[in-house]
Order: structure tokens, then sequence, then C-alpha cells
């Protein structure tokens, strides 16, 4: 008469567990596992806790159902889907047993350490916080603690106003106010063309202009910064025409 497994779902963290525990009651080898046997045990077992009406749990019936197929797959001959199936469930079975033997090692020794605790020390002068502040305060400080960064807030309508009624400046003008300093003589150096006290879209205008100029021959600027304006380029420009 078969023996009658008496056993509860809840005894096995899940069904590697259950099936490593058929493994080891009907005494196989791990890496060589009577792979029919063992299917026909884990099936009857769930079977039966679903015939009495226990709850179990959706992971334990999901390997039923993948041990089935795996079971329909090794009925037919030279079925290599069901080689490959069989090497996966092993390996898992393998792999499974090696991390719960290592956990309860680790476990062992756990019990064996002596843990020592103080008990907690008073509270010095009143336990409530009675200072109050800003809540935009607190809720940088809180986003500070958590890493994040500070949050940006929406830039205002007077955050624009510069950049709105800034005056346009061309690139052009730029070249002409350059060349007439350069001629007069009142421009001499790089430096002299930039300004803190210019607005910002009149120095990248001139930048631009002194770029255009040094491409097209124009102007030179030797290492210290010295602006030098080449007078015979209109000359030569007239001959090739």
């Amino acid at each position: 008469m078969p023996e009658v497994l008496t056993f509860k779902i809840e005894d096995f963290e899940g069904p590697l567990d259950l099936l490593l525990y058929l493994v080891g009651k009907n005494k196989m080898n791990l890496y060589d596992i009577n792979i029919m046997e063992l299917i026909e045990q884990y099936t009857a077992a769930i079977r039966e806790m679903q015939q009495n009406r226990m709850e179990v749990s959706s992971e334990f019936i999901d390997m039923a159902a993948h041990l089935v197929q795996m079971k329909s797959a090794l009925l037919l001959p030279r079925s290599p889907e069901a080689e490959r199936m069989k090497a996966e469930l092993t390996g898992r079975l393998i792999e499974y047993s090696a991390c719960k033997e290592v956990a309860a090692q680790l476990g062992s020794r756990a019990r064996d350490l002596y843990t020592v605790a103080r008990e907690p020390m008073p509270l010095i002068g009143a336990a409530e916080y009675t200072r109050r502040h800003d809540p935009n305060w607190l809720v940088q400080a809180w986003f500070n603690l958590m890493g994040r960064s500070t949050r940006k807030k929406k830039p205002t309508q007077e955050k624009f106003e510069p950049l709105v009624t800034a005056p346009f400046v061309s690139v052009a003008s730029r070249v002409s106010h350059m060349l007439r300093g350069l001629l007069k003589g009142s421009l001499q150096k790089m430096g002299e063309l930039f300004s803190h006290e210019e607005s910002r879209s009149t120095n990248v205008a001139t930048f631009l202009a002194l770029l255009e100029l040094i491409r097209a021959g124009r102007v030179k600027v030797d290492d210290s910064g010295a602006l030098q304006l080449d007078r015979t380029h209109r000359r030569r420009k007239d001959k090739t025409q």
C-alpha cells in the first residue's frame, strides 16, 4: 500500500522547496532524478490539497502545470524539448539546494553569536520640538535630506524682461564698428572689444564679427592679442576681379 503524504503547503517556502523535499524523501540522486516519479508525487499532492478545499498558492499551481507539460513532452520519443525542460528543472533544484545549505550554515553561525544591547538612554530635556520655522524651509530641508536637488521655481515674468526688451545687435553692425576703430587707431587690442558694461548680445555679436573678419583675412590677431588690419585686402580683391 503506497504511503500517503501528509503535509501542508505552509511548511514549504515555495514549489522548489516541496520538490526538494520529495527528492530527499524518495532518496533520489539530485544529479540523476527520476523526473516522472517526481512529477507524479508533486501533482498528486497538489491535487489532493485542492480536493480537500485547502488554499494552494498560485506559484505551486503554476509549477504543477509546468510539470504536467514536461510529463507530456517526456512521453514523446526523442523530444529535445523534454530534455531541455528536464535539464532546466534539475539545474534549478541543484542551485536551490546549494542556496538552502549555505543559508542553513549562515543561520547556525548567527545563532552562535552573542549579541549585547544596552538599555535606551533617557532623553534630556523636552521630547517635543518647540521651535517654529517657515514651511518652505522645512520642505527644502526635507528634499535636501532625501538627496534631491533644489526644487526649481517657475520663472516669473520679470525674469524674461531683460531677454524680451534687450536690443537686437547685428553682426554686420559690429563688423563696421570694429573696422572703423581699426582704421582710426582707437582699437588696438582684442580685450578692448569686450566690456562688462555692454549687454550680452552685444558681446556675442562682437565675438562673431571678429571671427568673421579673421576668417575673411581682414584682421589678424597675434599671441599678445594685438589686432592688425590688413589694408591690402581690398586692393587684392580688386585685382582678382
